[in-house]
């Protein structure tokens, strides 16, 4: 069953023609303004400026202020800690070379060995140096041979001059007694010619024995030269001789051996480096105004790169009184280069500085690297 809804009726005054046919009027025309030109911006707009200017003041004075305290502190902590990192550990290399000339019969240690004071360390051929001795020795019983016989000499001359001294005393007393009976004429004339010619014999005989007396001593001094120099030529030789075997001078270690049986030692050319054990230093280069605090005996802290992150307490045991300014020109003088990476630094002075606690075993090395540090008050 269809319901066909009603239909409304319409309006009063409506009229009943289809809404295609309707006609629309058009909207009475709106006259269009142009746009107004823009305001232009009012001084009011200047105004972030300034605050833009207190701004950029205030991270610079922020930045001054910071810089400034850093390098205030900076200044304030260098005063109180003198910090270095241009150290480094120090021995001495003793260069052990031989006083005479041979060849190397033996070498006794090798290289890196530890060695003590005494120990041996080459043997040199002693035979030809054995030898000389045995020649000296010789040289020494032929002088002490020919002294001898000039002694003998000389014991003799005096002999014979006390004796001709004694008969020409009494042919002086003869010689006075009878030139008194001559001139008296109690005695012949040749008993005083006999008794002058025994004057004059004995006087000879003493001259003659004088002489051999002088002999004997000029031969007994030139004999003893040649004792005294046979002597001394036995010691240089025995001397030589002991030189033969090395010691070690010093307590070490043995470094960079290349010393061979067969090759020849050369009078005072080093061949054998030891460094020496009982020598080590820390020596530290400080700024000039680092140690005007500095004194003998203050503590110190090190640092070796060889034991990181170990601090070791040690003490100051002395302090430059000069460097070179010229490299190479005074060896007598500890040259500090004042550059590094091109950068000009201020001249340092080498202080030296000694372990109180060495780290054990004495594990040091010569050259490594180290840091210091020293509290001033």
């Amino acid at each position: 069953m269809s319901v066909t809804a009603p239909s409304a009726d319409p309006p009063p005054g409506a009229t009943s023609e289809p809404p295609a046919a309707r006609i629309v009027e058009p909207a009475p025309a709106v006259e269009t303004l142009p746009d107004p030109a823009p305001a232009p911006t009012p001084p009011a707009a200047a105004a972030p400026r300034p605050e833009r200017e207190t701004s950029r003041l205030r991270r610079l004075l922020t930045v001054g202020g910071t810089i400034l305290g850093l390098f205030v502190a900076y200044q304030i902590l260098v005063y109180f800690v003198a910090y270095t990192d241009d150290a480094y550990v120090r021995s001495d290399l003793v260069a052990v070379a031989p006083q005479i000339t041979g060849r190397i019969i033996a070498v006794h240690v090798v290289d890196n060995q530890v060695v003590k004071k005494g120990d041996r360390l080459v043997s040199i051929d002693p035979v030809p140096f054995q030898l000389v001795v045995n020649q000296t020795k010789a040289q020494i019983e032929k002088a002490t041979a020919l002294v001898k016989v000039a002694q003998e000499e000389l014991e003799t001359a005096t002999a014979a001059l006390q004796a001709s001294t004694s008969t020409h005393t009494y042919a002086l007393e003869q010689q006075r007694r009878y030139s008194d009976l001559a001139q008296k004429q109690y005695a012949p004339v040749e008993e005083l010619d006999r008794t002058n010619n025994e004057l004059r014999r004995s006087a000879a005989e003493m001259t003659i024995s004088q002489i051999a007396i002088n002999k004997a001593n000029t031969s007994i001094v030139a004999q003893q030269a040649a004792l005294d120099l046979a002597r001394a030529e036995n010691a240089t030789a025995q001397w030589n001789l002991d030189r033969t075997e090395i010691p070690s001078p010093v307590n070490g270690a043995i470094t960079n051996l290349t010393l061979q049986p067969g090759d020849t030692g050369t009078i005072n050319i080093p061949m054998i480096g030891i460094v020496d054990a009982d020598a080590w230093r820390i020596m530290a280069n400080y700024k000039q105004d680092y140690i005007r605090s500095f004194k003998i005996g203050g503590e110190a802290w090190v640092w070796l790169d060889s034991q990181p992150f170990v601090f070791h307490r040690a003490r100051i045991t002395g302090i430059a009184r000069g460097i070179s300014r010229d490299p190479g020109i005074d060896k007598l003088l500890p040259y500090v280069a004042p550059t590094t990476d091109w950068i000009r630094l201020q001249r340092r002075i080498p202080v030296t500085i000694v372990l109180v606690d060495p780290p054990p075993d004495g594990k040091l090395y010569m050259g490594a690297d180290a840091r210091t540090i020293i509290f001033t008050p």
